[in-house]
């Protein structure tokens, strides 16, 4: 039999798949009823910050023919909320269900407020730290582009709780491996990586940005080759573990995601298209590596044999 179940920090998963932050809120979206959480290996919550946020100017989201811009800016209800309403409902419902949750801020206090609370919640089992979030004007990415404030930020938080935390990485950097190495050094539990990659699209008739912010992160099967590339540049450079993300699809993205460097993955714009991707992708995981004469997923990690 096929072994599927991926060990990391804090996280015991059943199958390597999860949903992206964002993409199923607090487990309390449409797509996130459309079918039993349980299949998955775990899910990852939307970002969480101090305050309630309304996020930026509409339209947010504009659906390309081969990606997805956002401009979301991290709407949510604020960490108080969260931990009142939105973690225990979700528990409630999937008691055993693995649940990482996303932490935001605009200063260094608001992400040791969000990861505290979150950590004594008692309600998830990992903290996945947004230093990499394109569409906010202060924190997020503003934060995760300056190695030394990397390393000072993941030890600070490190220090506080006692769940694992994984460094979720921008790609628009000069050099994401040193930024990885920031975070191992701030004490980083694991690796989250790629977050979406800044663009923009102009509407003809109108020539304004399609985004009411007008700029946003991109994402879709077009930046998979991007973030294969980063996934691997990571890993030539820490035994940390990492979770890839970008342009996933398929069992055989999965595949290829491990086989870079990922020990388990995220699935976001995928959605727009197929909500039922997450659940297909798990049932397509044993047969396709059947097919690849890998009996345990594992073994599959950073293996790409270069020419």
């Amino acid at each position: 039999m096929t072994k599927i179940s991926v060990n990391l920090p804090g996280l015991t998963l059943k199958n390597p798949i999860m949903p992206a932050s964002g993409t199923f809120g607090f487990g309390d979206t449409s797509i996130a009823k459309k079918f039993d959480l349980n299949q998955l290996g775990g899910v990852v919550i939307k970002t969480t910050t101090p305050h309630a946020r309304k996020g930026n100017p509409q339209p947010q989201i504009s659906v390309l023919e081969n990606g997805v811009l956002n401009s979301v800016g991290l709407t949510n209800p604020g960490v108080d909320e969260v931990v009142k309403e939105k973690l225990p409902n979700l528990k409630r419902q999937y008691p055993d269900l693995p649940v990482i949750a996303s932490v935001g801020g605009e200063s260094e206090e608001g992400y040791l407020e969000v990861a505290q609370k979150l950590s004594a919640s008692g309600f998830v089992d990992a903290l996945e730290i947004n230093f990499s979030c394109p569409n906010v004007k202060h924190g997020g990415m503003t934060f995760g582009v300056n190695s030394a404030v990397v390393e000072k930020m993941t030890r600070s938080i490190k220090s506080i709780v006692d769940i694992p935390i994984y460094i979720k990485l921008t790609p628009n950097v000069t050099s994401i491996q040193e930024i990885a190495c920031a975070a191992e050094s701030g004490g980083a539990d694991g690796l989250t990586l790629i977050n979406t990659i800044m663009g923009m699209r102009i509407d003809l008739q109108t020539r304004r940005p399609v985004l009411g912010n007008n700029v946003g992160g991109y994402s879709g099967a077009s930046i998979k080759p991007i973030a294969l590339y980063l996934v691997n540049q990571v890993r030539q450079v820490t035994d940390l573990p990492i979770i890839g993300i970008g342009g996933i699809e398929t069992a055989q993205d999965v595949v290829e995601f491990m086989l870079a460097g990922a020990n388990a993955v995220e699935i976001g714009s995928a959605h727009f298209h197929n909500p039922f991707v997450c659940p297909e992708v798990i049932q397509q995981l044993p047969t396709v590596l059947t097919d690849l004469g890998i009996t345990n997923i594992n073994d599959l990690v950073g293996q790409v044999k270069f020419n």
